[in-house]
């Protein structure tokens, strides 16, 4: 699975209504509002890296009120719940 971060500039007055419409997209699991010099990062999980190109340009950029977005492409994942399982191997519970 390709993972992607998508940061987004909107239309300020209409950012909830164009995060509902990303957060619709196939191939966008989560869409989040968030402080900065960007006023949405959506999370943009598909199987193959061509799979990038028809959702973000195809699909994301595409969306009324959507003024420009930044790609960045994961190479690893890293989260709490994997550092967990990993620290537990070989122990007993």
């Amino acid at each position: 699975m390709i993972t992607s971060i998508v940061l987004i500039k909107t239309s300020v007055d209409r950012i909830p209504e164009i995060a509902e419409r990303i957060a619709a997209l196939e191939g966008v699991s989560e869409v989040y509002s968030v402080t900065g010099a960007h006023d949405l990062i959506a999370m943009v999980r598909v199987p193959r890296h061509d799979d990038l190109a028809e959702v973000i340009p195809g699909r994301i950029s595409k969306v009324p009120g959507v003024e420009s977005t930044e790609t960045h492409i994961a190479f690893r994942t890293y989260s709490q719940h994997d550092l967990e399982a990993a620290f537990a191997i070989g122990l007993d519970s």
